[in-house]
């Protein structure tokens, strides 16, 4: 093959399959392909997914010019709880932190005679602490202790613990403590993998950054150790540069994202946002929700004038961590969740999921429990088959399963099937009004992007209970993760806390503060391999209303800074979120909480295309394809199945209009319209469903 072609990967790991979008850097061509995901060794799958779209392409294992990855192994870490045995350093008298946490109850005060504290990522036995003080200045109010210091770190080694987290009061404005810290641990301790705060989150409020600092050393041995595999199994392909997505909306190159492994907690669902944003603004929607079904969860956010929104107050599974990452919801509601029955004997959907192994019962590779895709295969909603007919689905499984389920619940199995669909719609549903309705936006003011390989398989029912009037099906969506990881810059987040009332604010002090910030991402970028005419710098700053416990962020304009423009930033961000701000009552002081600065080396982004067909000017008033069969489909367990035509999303140029019932399949995912639905193709391939009567 010829060397010259450059090939540059997206491959996204998803819990069922691994997604892959190949580019061809010369002539645009974009190629999408799927392979079973591989739990056991997720490196597995992800050569496998190269393998694969190199040969559709008819390139050579040499013409790899770069390849972008969202991986979920330290996410699924996380949900999982499978956190190793850790160690905590911090200052002596505040070893109690962990336990002290925060205030907060799950389903507020009412629950709290009946909540019980989870354990802490680390028991109390194995947190100790250093003597040593700063003030939040940065000035030293008692030295470092550093006898203690070594023999801290000689008892972690003695009892075996070879991974730690340190976090001492107000490394955020000197770090010499920790890195002093640091330093012993290496000498005392070498076999240890140490994070510390003032690396991980360089900002204030001791318990979250304590936390955030602790999640990325729990998760660091793992990473590291997959992202090596991954790299060295790389040189087969020339050793082709590896990017990893991160939680931000950047990606990182792998040799740098092993140093800050938080950062990929929420790496595929970011990609995937990214992606569904520059779609969706392509096509001329400027307020999206995004919804990505995969085979374990869906997750869901919010894209407005094409930026997914960010947030510093997420977690993941049970864990806060105040990096900033795309604020994206996730529910146990994908193709592979588990439909169970309570105790009191109701049904259930999810969390638990089947996975890729043993997978839904259809799967035949030893599932017992009926899931999400069971039923739809019940329905006829999706084919007996997955991928084209390369994963056939043993149907009679699925309803031999969903027979026993219904019968458990005094139900026929067609209403029994429609059932478990109902609460995963609504699951989703309220995902989405998490995402909309509790940051103050109207679900109904936006359209709804779905993707992933289930996504789409109940956006009728969507339209239905959130008054959607729009929604929009990229084509292959299944590949809609892996295809915003060519869409992706470089990205690095930095921050500094410096909390000042606007009337104390010293515009000199704060913009060295940003030039400091500033050289930082530089220098990151630097070494990522951008020369210095293609480095961005985004500036932002949190602010609040003194005597608030929560910020909100807001951009700072670049050049001298205006502090009176960025309070008019806050006034109007504070109503926006909360319907309320005090830009006219002078007792109400704006302060200032922390400034970053976002380091940004951008990439060229795939062009996406624009095709002609049936859509003209001269548009005909119904454009319609024949169908490439039917079968029997259910829409509503009291009709019953309905002799439904299949069409091929192939076969659908642009300006065809089809009138719901109709089923639109394709190669990664299915696309149910119900009766009283229609939808129709735009000029980049899109589906557009909309009501009939609309």
């Amino acid at each position: 093959m010829p060397a010259e072609r450059r090939i540059r990967i997206g491959i996204d790991t998803g819990g069922t399959f691994t997604d892959v979008v190949a580019l061809d850097e010369e002539t645009g061509e974009l190629v999408t392909t799927k392979t079973p995901s591989t739990p056991s060794n997720p490196a597995d799958g992800f050569l496998a997914g190269i393998a694969k779209v190199l040969d559709l392409l008819g390139a050579g294992d040499d013409s790899v010019s770069a390849v972008s990855h969202g991986t979920t192994v330290a996410t699924n870490q996380l949900l999982e709880g499978k956190v190793d045995r850790l160690g905590f350093i911090t200052n002596t008298g505040y070893e109690a932190m962990l336990e002290i946490a925060r205030q907060s109850v799950p389903d507020g005060y009412g629950n709290s005679y009946f909540w019980v504290k989870p354990d802490r990522i680390v028991p109390r036995d194995l947190v100790k602490g250093v003597e040593g003080r700063l003030d939040p200045t940065g000035a030293e109010v008692r030295p470092f202790d550093e006898a203690g210091a070594r023999e801290t770190a000689r008892w972690f080694r003695r009892q075996g613990v070879n991974t730690l987290g340190v976090c001492f009061l107000h490394a955020y404005a000197d770090p010499r403590h920790e890195l002093r810290m640091l330093e012993i641990l290496r000498e005392e301790h070498p076999d240890a993998v140490v994070s510390i705060s003032s690396e991980v989150l360089r900002e204030y409020r001791e318990y979250e950054r304590a936390m955030t600092t602790l999640v990325d050393a729990a998760v660091k041995p793992r990473l590291s150790a997959y992202v090596r595999n991954i790299s060295e199994r790389l040189q087969e392909y020339g050793a082709p540069p590896f990017y990893v997505m991160k939680s931000n909306g950047g990606v990182l190159s792998a040799a740098e994202v092993v140093h800050q492994p938080i950062t990929t907690v929420l790496s595929g669902p970011a990609a995937g946002a990214l992606g569904a944003a520059l779609i969706a603004q392509v096509a001329g929607f400027d307020k999206v929700l995004t919804s990505d079904g995969g085979g374990t969860s869906t997750d869901v956010s919010v894209v407005i004038d094409g930026e997914p929104t960010l947030t510093t107050e997420g977690s993941v599974g049970a864990f806060p961590s105040k990096i900033p990452m795309i604020d994206v919801v996730t529910v146990g509601a994908g193709g592979g969740s588990i439909a169970w029955l309570s105790p009191e004997g109701t049904l259930k959907v999810g969390p638990q999921s089947a996975g890729a192994d043993p997978g839904p019962l259809c799967y035949g590779k030893g599932g017992t429990e009926v899931t999400i895709t069971d039923a739809h295969v019940v329905l006829g909603r999706i084919p007996p088959h997955l991928l084209g007919g390369e994963i056939p689905l043993d149907v009679e499984a699925a309803r031999a399963g969903v027979e026993a389920l219904a019968e458990q619940l005094g139900l026929t199995p067609e209403a029994a099937a429609a059932g478990v669909l109902e609460i995963s719609a609504w699951n989703q549903a309220n995902a989405l009004r998490q995402v909309t309705v509790k940051r103050g936006l109207d679900v109904r003011d936006f359209a709804l992007v779905t993707f992933g390989g289930s996504g789409s398989l109940l956006l009728c029912r969507l339209m239905d209970v959130l008054g959607l009037p729009t929604v929009l099906v990229p084509p292959n969506p299944g590949n809609v993760s892996a295809f915003g990881l060519l869409t992706v810059d470089v990205k690095n987040d930095y921050v500094q806390t410096h909390v000042a009332l606007a009337d104390a604010l010293d515009p000199a002090v704060v913009e060295g503060v940003y030039d400091d910030l500033t050289a930082r991402a530089a220098t990151a970028l630097s070494g990522e391999g951008f020369a210095p005419e293609q480095h961005v710098f985004a500036r932002t700053a949190d602010l609040r209303y003194y005597g608030q416990a929560f910020e909100v962020r807001v951009p700072v304009a670049a050049g001298p800074l205006d502090p009176a423009a960025v309070a008019a930033e806050f006034h109007a961000a504070h109503r926006a979120l909360y319907g309320y701000d005090f830009a006219a009552d002078p007792t109400q002081q704006v302060e200032w909480v922390n400034l970053r600065v976002s380091g940004i080396g951008p990439i060229t982004r795939p062009e996406i295309a624009r095709h002609g067909g049936l859509d003209t000017p001269a548009r005909s008033s119904r454009a319609t394809r024949p169908a490439s069969g039917a079968r029997g489909v259910c829409f509503d367990a009291a009709d019953g199945y309905v002799d439904t035509p299949i069409l091929q999303r192939t076969d659908l140029p642009p300006g065809t209009s089809v009138a719901g019932p109709v089923i639109v399949e394709e190669f990664g995912s299915t696309v149910p319209i119900h009766p009283g639905f229609e939808a129709r193709v735009d000029e980049y391939l899109n589906l557009i469903v909309t009501r009939s009567n609309a």
